[in-house]
């Protein structure tokens, strides 16, 4: 289908082009949200005569979207998601939860997200308020809001859990060692008793002996 553009749209072209798009698109987006009109010789000479008022209203609409961007650019929105070990999510975040993470502040069709996001971690989101305005939010997905607020300082939640994993399997290891060595310890004293107590038995058995030979002399007596 051929449409004349009544605003710059991206990636197709500039106010008062005509350009060919897919009638699917034309008549779900572009008609719908008045960004186009069918390039018909009605609609054509409807635009040149209306062109000053849509170059004034399409600059109006710019400026607004222009002091909307500045209130949200650069600002940071928690979503909190179940996630596993190595931080990838029981599902996903979409466009449809930046929105609410948002309260509403903006429609769905401005996220520029190409994939859900799938993992824990600040994630940078390009937000289109207009086809000449952008600006970018910060979506700290996270496990908790303790988590949330350690990723916004810097912090790598994930590398953090696996070093105190690591720690704690390390302490444990450590632990366990411990105790094996004190119980061959305690398992090695009395062989040691026993060595003495031999030694003592070898030393005391000369003495043992002479008391043997001395004891018939004294019956014979």
């Amino acid at each position: 289908m051929e449409v004349i553009l009544l605003e710059r749209v991206e990636k197709l072209g500039a106010m008062g082009e005509v350009v060919t798009v897919k009638s699917g698109y034309a008549r779900n987006f572009l008609l719908p949200q008045q960004k186009a009109l069918r390039a018909t010789k009605a609609n054509l000479a409807r635009f040149e005569a209306e062109r000053e008022f849509l170059e004034a209203r399409n600059a109006e609409a710019r400026d607004r979207a222009a002091g909307e961007g500045a209130e949200i650019d650069g600002n940071s929105y928690v979503v909190i998601r179940k996630a596993g070990e190595t931080g990838q999510l029981y599902g996903s975040v979409s466009s449809r939860d930046i929105v609410e993470a948002m309260n509403g502040a903006i429609k769905r069709n401005m996220v520029k997200l190409e994939t859900p996001i799938k993992a824990l971690g600040l994630h940078e989101v390009e937000i289109k308020l207009h086809a000449e305005v952008s600006a970018k939010v910060i979506i700290n997905v996270a496990r908790s809001e303790d988590e949330a607020e350690r990723q916004a300082k810097g912090e790598d939640v994930i590398a953090s859990q696996m070093a105190e994993d690591k720690a704690d399997a390390e302490a444990g290891a450590a632990e366990r060692a411990a105790i094996a060595a004190e119980m061959f310890d305690e398992d090695f004293v009395p062989e040691t008793l026993d060595d003495e107590e031999a030694a003592a038995d070898e030393e005391s058995a000369p003495v043992a002996k002479a008391a043997e030979v001395e004891a018939p002399k004294n019956e014979e007596e």
